[in-house]
């Protein structure tokens, strides 16, 4: 029995993805963000004390954290995973990066965006937007640009971020490429990025994740 335990608009939609590639069967479990706070109910911690999405139930286990969750079901189906010795580095470098270099960015972009907006007394928003903007300034947007940038590089020399063929990575980078479209105001104009996003979401894998999970995040179409 393979369940996973699904937050809506968070990063377990790459898991429902990853799971219609392999084409295994499971079951969803879907879990409303808290309307106040915007994060996962407390009903999740009674799955795994952190209470966070993706969780998966599979082999007798609750397994957490995306890179360890795709890591053991490519290895577990022996599909997806790195084509060859030789791109064994690069795969395990953009699984890993996507969330331990990747969306660190655009977490506090989303959290200054929520400090320029809060619900405070009119004569502090000048101060909250000043904030803000030191953050961005001195922080946010240059890692945007370092970090976008380099993943347009990479992607302008092979299709995909493990080669030439699909892999876990390219699901994994999903989130953060897909979140950077909408977090990522001040970056310029992506092609390889924006083509490299529109050819993986075609694939009908991830349309059908989409039918089960919707919507990873909210986002524009890419520019």
């Amino acid at each position: 029995m393979i369940r996973v335990h699904h937050l809506e608009t968070s990063r377990s939609s790459r898991l429902l993805w990853l799971l219609e590639e392999l084409e295994l069967s499971y079951d969803v479990v879907t879990y409303k963000r808290d309307p106040k706070t915007i994060r996962a109910p407390k009903s999740m911690k009674a799955v795994h004390p952190l209470g966070r999405a993706p969780l998966l139930e599979i082999d007798g286990h609750i397994l957490a954290e995306s890179g360890a969750i795709m890591e053991y079901l490519t290895e577990r189906e022996g599909k997806l995973g790195p084509a060859s010795v030789e791109s064994r580095r690069t795969y395990q470098y953009w699984l890993h990066y996507a969330e331990g270099s990747a969306m660190t960015p655009i977490l506090v972009k989303l959290l200054t965006g929520g400090i320029r907006h809060a619900s405070v007394p009119f004569f502090m928003r000048p101060i909250m937007r000043i904030i803000a903007n030191r953050v961005d300034n001195a922080y946010t947007d240059d890692e945007l640009i370092t970090h976008f940038g380099w993943i347009e590089s990479a992607l302008s020399e092979q299709e995909y971020f493990a080669g030439h063929r699909f892999s876990a990575a390219d699901i994994q980078m999903s989130y953060p490429i897909q979140g950077s479209f909408v977090r990522g105001d001040i970056l310029p104009e992506r092609p390889h990025t924006t083509a490299w996003l529109e050819r993986v979401e075609s694939r009908p894998a991830y349309q059908r994740a989409l039918e089960k999970g919707g919507e990873p995040m909210l986002r524009r179409a890419p520019r």
